[in-house]
């Protein structure tokens, strides 16, 4: 299994992280906060990560599932961390198992593959009032202001209620009952030979600009993957500064891509 990747900004100024094993890649991507929370996003995703690559290198073929139960479970105790009061992350893995590989995704990362692409959309699903009202305020030239920043907040506050509780959405926070609700795809090599993992931060605003030719990106190096990422945060610093072209609710998300390709 042959992986690149790349981050904007770097690992450690991110609140998305990327794990890899032997056999496994891992993304996460921690949550902004903006309400308070006990430790940082980056703090929390970068534990859970270690969590899960340790894990996974220890019993490559366990039930990702339960990797994820208990990767959650050591994090949340490590840091006493209490749900709704905790940060969050997206998680997704991708795991080379025989001849075949398994997706998990909690949470709106993304995995494309050559015909279709695998999320998690419980969260946008809820369609919480906040969320589309910051999104017609950039459409309509708002921009970053505080009132922007007032809606975050709301929304935050809002989707704290629903988050993994029946009828919500699901994510890695303090509750390691969570990893049974996420979503597991499994697909066999020989019909699927690459993947690519995005954040959020990263594939809307490839797919926005035309920078998403997924397959190439699979025979990419870092660097090349690296020049992609540059390109989104240029066109969003200098073409859609104030978000009205893309409303997103930050003008620069962290953004990280790994591609994995197959290899007999």
């Amino acid at each position: 299994m042959r992986v690149e990747t790349a981050q904007l900004p770097p690992i450690d100024d991110s609140d998305d992280k990327i794990f890899t094993t032997d056999n496994a890649v891992i993304m996460l991507d921690g949550a902004s906060a903006f309400v308070p929370v006990q430790i940082p996003a980056n703090t929390y995703a970068d534990r859970l990560g270690r969590e899960l690559r340790d894990l996974l290198t220890e019993n490559a073929e366990a039930d990702l599932t339960g990797i994820l139960a208990d990767a959650i479970r050591t994090t949340a105790t490590a840091f006493e961390l209490r749900p709704g009061e905790s940060p969050s992350s997206t998680v997704t893995i991708l795991r080379r198992r025989g001849d075949q590989f398994d997706v998990l995704v909690l949470g709106d990362n993304l995995v494309v593959l050559p015909d279709e692409t695998l999320t998690d959309e419980r969260m946008d699903e809820l369609d919480l009032a906040p969320r589309r009202r910051y999104r017609e305020r950039l459409a309509d030239g708002g921009g970053y202001d505080d009132e922007h920043k007032a809606l975050l907040t709301e929304l935050q506050t809002q989707q704290a209620t629903y988050r993994n509780v029946e009828g919500g959405y699901w994510i890695a926070e303090a509750d390691p009952t969570a990893a049974a609700q996420a979503l597991v795809w499994t697909r066999p090599m020989d019909a699927v030979p690459w993947a690519v993992l995005a954040t959020d931060g990263a594939y809307n605003t490839m797919q926005h600009i035309g920078a998403a030719d997924w397959s190439p990106l699979t025979t990419a190096g870092a660097d090349d993957l690296a020049d992609i990422l540059d390109r989104c945060q240029i066109w969003e610093a200098e073409t859609d500064p104030t978000g009205k072209q893309l409303p997103r609710a930050k003008r620069h998300d962290d953004k990280s891509i790994a591609a994995v390709s197959f290899e007999d």
